[in-house]
């Protein structure tokens, strides 16, 4: 990354912690270490391994309610596709209900599974009503904790409740929450990412209540107690548990600097519209809009600041963002929006220096 790069889209991706790295090299080493061994093999070095990965499992559980297992997947939308697609529903029960802001590995999973679905609507805070009422015969209810695109945080432990009363299971997308807030209590279902707490690319887990019965996703060698097939790779296991571990010591500290780096930046774009609830949020997530802003000239002015718009069609697509527009923004709305995203990492100076460069362009093209 450039020196003079400032990085402001944590909610794509977090760097790499430097105590997740450290854990990992062990486990990248060269035929000179047994570190390379697979972790499914019975001889020394691969008890070895397999003895890594879980205390990892452990480090990523401690993140997670109690009383349930960890299986380590690919990442969130393989765990998301396991939860929607291999869990069987309660007898009687097949539909999916998820809220219009859900993240399109639920979305798209849930079409794919060809069962009846219902979407959830949000008000403009992008909240789901605690009280919504689901369709009739509804067997599985999916709503995020934390939206990866405005940072609203759902009252996830009483929908969950409202599924139950349903006699529905309830999944929650915790990729922008774990390792950031306490888990989203109540809920059968958990999906999480390691690369959203500042571990590596490549892992993530299913969380899976006690007594919730999953089946196999892909189908192979049995691994993952016959629930996840193929090799487990211990660098990335150890990378996630070490990542996993410094968040949990660290949330409280994390949630106060994320927090004085948002009031800092909304201070400097005091002018600039916030996209979703002022007091249901993730700190580390601020979503902003502009009237008459023109978002890729913007990007073009701050070529030197990594962030996102608000909307889909910064990435092409030319559609407004689906998550604005079930808030109630009209398309132009969505497209004069920014996503500013802090982490770990992210400094005040940064933050400052970011926020007055980008209110200077927007100012130089008149909006």
């Amino acid at each position: 990354m450039p020196s003079d790069l400032i990085y402001l889209d944590n909610q794509a991706t977090t760097p790499l912690a430097p105590e997740a790295r450290e854990a990992m090299l062990d486990w990248l080493s060269g035929p000179e270490s047994p570190g390379f061994a697979n972790p499914h093999s019975m001889h020394k070095p691969g008890r070895a391994a397999a003895a890594a990965v879980e205390v990892a499992r452990e480090q990523v559980a401690s993140l997670l309610p109690k009383g349930g297992r960890v299986i380590f997947t690919s990442g969130a939308t393989e765990a998301i596709n396991q939860a929607i697609l291999a869990v069987p529903r309660p007898e009687g029960l097949a539909g999916i209900a998820y809220s219009a802001i859900e993240h399109s590995a639920v979305v798209n999973a849930a079409v794919a599974s060809g069962d009846p679905l219902q979407e959830l609507p949000v008000g403009t805070a992008g909240l789901v009503d605690p009280l919504v009422e689901f369709a009739d015969g509804i067997g599985l209810v999916a709503v995020m904790q934390v939206n990866n695109e405005i940072g609203t945080m759902q009252p996830v432990a009483r929908l969950a409740e409202r599924a139950h009363e349903a006699g529905a299971l309830f999944l929650c997308d915790a990729v922008q929450g774990a390792g950031k807030l306490f888990p989203p209590e109540g809920a059968d279902l958990i999906a999480v990412t390691a690369h959203k707490l500042y571990g590596p690319k490549g892992i993530g887990a299913l969380w899976v209540r006690d007594g919730v019965k999953v089946g196999p996703l892909m189908h192979g060698g049995g691994q993952e107690g016959g629930l996840r097939s193929g090799t487990l790779s211990p660098a990335l296991c150890a990378g996630f548990g070490a990542a996993a571990a410094l968040a949990a010591s660290r949330m409280d500290a994390d949630f106060q600097h994320l927090s004085g780096l948002a009031a800092l930046a909304r201070h400097i774009l005091s002018r600039w519209a916030l996209n979703g609830s002022e007091t249901a949020r993730w700190p580390g997530n601020l979503n902003l809009r502009l009237d008459g802003l023109n978002f890729p000239r913007l990007m073009s002015d701050c070529r030197h600041i990594a962030f996102s718009a608000g909307s889909a069609c910064g990435s092409g697509t030319g559609k407004p963002s689906r998550v604005l527009s079930a808030i109630g923004l009209e398309p132009q709305q969505s497209r004069n929006a920014i996503r500013l995203g802090f982490g770990r990492y992210t400094t005040r100076e940064e933050v400052e220096r970011a926020c007055r460069t980008i209110e200077a362009a927007a100012l130089a093209q008149g909006a």
